[in-house]
Order: C-alpha cells, then sequence, then structure tokens
C-alpha cells in the first residue's frame, strides 16, 4: 500500500460513488490515508444513507489501507470545518483536498424553480469553497510556523462549466465559478506551498448514466468512459510530483486529458461615442471572432467567418 501518495493525508468529498469512489480507492491503493466523505444522498441532493462511504472505507481496510468515514454536509460552513480537523485529528495533518461533491438539478431556465438553482449552486460552489477555506487556514498556519506545506487542492469543474450546455444553467454557472475559484485560489495560496487545480471530467455514472448522450452508450463505451481514469490523473494531481502545476482546468474523458484554455481577449477596436454608432463596431469585431467551444472543447468556427448580420 506505498507508492505515489506514501504517508499523505486526504480529503476526499462525495467519496462514496462514482467518480469520488475512485479516487479515494486508488489514492488510498497507492499510499494516501483518506478521509471519505459522503452523505449518501440521491442524484438530486434528498435523502441520506452513510453506507456507500461506509463501504469505501472497508474496500481500503481490507486492502490493508487507513481510512474514515464522514458525513458532513460540504456546504455547511461548520460542517466543513470539522471534516478538515477530522483529518488532523484522525491522521496528523492533511496534504490533500479533493472537492467533488456534487448534485444535478437539470432544468430548462424558464422551468427551473429557485429551489433547484440554489441547492445546486450551494452544494458545488459553496460546497468547493468552504473545505478549501479551512484546509486553507490550516495551511497558512502550517507555512507562518516553519513548516510549508506540499499540499494539493483539487476541485471539479465540468465541460458545461467551461464551455456551457442546454438545461444546465444551475450546473454549468456553479462548475464555471468553481473553474474560477480555481485559478484565483492557485494565486492565493502560492506562497504556502498548496498548489489549486481543477478537472473538468467526463465519465459514465450515476449521475450521468440518463444524460442525453449518456444513457444509450454501449457497453464498449461506458467502458471507454470508466470514472477510474478520472482518479488517475488526480491521483498524480495530488502527488508531490505536480508540485509545479497550479491555476489549471484538465478536460479528461478516458484516456485523454488535456488542457482547457481560458477566455483570452478577442478581436477588439475604438468605441463610438454614441451608443447608435456602436453597431457595426460590434458587429464587425464579433465577425471576426471565433465562436465559442461546443460541449466538447472544439472550435465551431475559424476567424473571419461571418456570424452576425
Amino acid at each position: 500500500m506505498t507508492g505515489l501518495l506514501d504517508g499523505r493525508v486526504a480529503v476526499i468529498t462525495g467519496a462514496g460513488r462514482g467518480i469520488g469512489r475512485e479516487h479515494a480507492l486508488l489514492m488510498a491503493s497507492r499510499g494516501a490515508k483518506v478521509v471519505v466523505n459522503d452523505l449518501g444522498g440521491d442524484v438530486d441532493g434528498s435523502g441520506g444513507d452513510a453506507s456507500p462511504a461506509q463501504q469505501v472505507v472497508n474496500e481500503i481496510r481490507d486492502s490493508g489501507g487507513e481510512a474514515v468515514v464522514n458525513g458532513a454536509n460540504v456546504a455547511d460552513f461548520a460542517d466543513a470545518r470539522a471534516m478538515i480537523d477530522q483529518a488532523i485529528t484522525e491522521f496528523g495533518g492533511l496534504d490533500i483536498l479533493i472537492n467533488n461533491a456534487g448534485i444535478l438539478r437539470d432544468r430548462m431556465v424558464f422551468k427551473m424553480e429557485e429551489s433547484d438553482w440554489d441547492a445546486v449552486i450551494n452544494v458545488h460552489l459553496k460546497g468547493t469553497f468552504a473545505p478549501t477555506h479551512h484546509a486553507a487556514v490550516y495551511w497558512r498556519e502550517q507555512s507562518k510556523a516553519g513548516n510549508q506545506p506540499d499540499a494539493r487542492v483539487i476541485n471539479t469543474s465540468s465541460p458545461s462549466g467551461i464551455y456551457g450546455n442546454v438545461g444546465q444553467s444551475n450546473y454549468g454557472a456553479a462548475k464555471a465559478g468553481i473553474a474560477s475559484f480555481t485559478m484565483i485560489t492557485a494565486m492565493e495560496l502560492a506562497n504556502y506551498g498548496v498548489t489549486c487545480n481543477a478537472i473538468a471530467p467526463a465519465a459514465f455514472t450515476r449521475m450521468t448514466e440518463n444524460l442525453p448522450g449518456f444513457s444509450d452508450l454501449t457497453d464498449e463505451q461506458k467502458g471507454g468512459m470508466d470514472p477510474r481514469w478520472i482518479a488517475n490523473l488526480v491521483t498524480w494531481l495530488a502527488s508531490p510530483e505536480s508540485a509545479s502545476i497550479t491555476g489549471r482546468i484538465f478536460d479528461v474523458v478516458g484516456d485523454r486529458v488535456g488542457v482547457a484554455e481560458g477566455w483570452v481577449l478577442g478581436p477588439q477596436a475604438s468605441q463610438s461615442d454614441d451608443p447608435e454608432g456602436l453597431g457595426d463596431i460590434v458587429r464587425g469585431i464579433c465577425n471576426e471572432a471565433r465562436l465559442n467551444s461546443n460541449m466538447f472543447g472544439q472550435p465551431q468556427d475559424g476567424p473571419g467567418r461571418p456570424t452576425h448580420s
């Protein structure tokens, strides 16, 4: 049970099933001591069940590893602190935080209820901030005390957040926020020995099995989207080997991994001082600009093609 993460302590949220479960099992197999966090709720965030997290812990222990269960609500600020404190108390420190917990409540924007918006934003966005805040406080204190960390935060964005997807304005907004949060947090924690990266994964899991494009996959295609591949990258990012990589968003599906390149300033022009004179100017720079990427991160158009009239 030794290897890439030998002796490192990890907190993994949403680790009872799906991608999070694969993170926990693989990282433990490479030597990490793991706090397995999961409320055990349904895909929409309702309900709760401690058994999925306990099963993951049992698997790790049966294989000779070290793990404990945590049932915290990641979006509850006090719960998030207790989760970080549990890692420090149980295992003597904290080296890795994987923010993976999430839910889905997909609706078109004109059908979305306020509760659908609030629940998804709360779990994903606040549920990334709260554990990160408490972990960052601990690492900053360690650094100021002369014990410079070699720590990692790995967040979970999504293609819906960085490229966009119909029916997921709540989920996509949260995931876009996580991407920005990742880049800014990387800047803020750089002096304290902490890197911060994110993944934008696509995998066949309980959360995606009924989504358009996933429900009709063949068994072979499902195998090609095994969440084990996501855990592979995350395990490396959690290791000491990744110390030079920070502020990046990795697009990963199956055995393919890429770096998502963020917003860049495209064509530009000087404004007219009268809004009535802006039409040709704005249409001109839009016609020179590429369209936003599609759901697969691929440019939909080249520069110069007229797309606005």
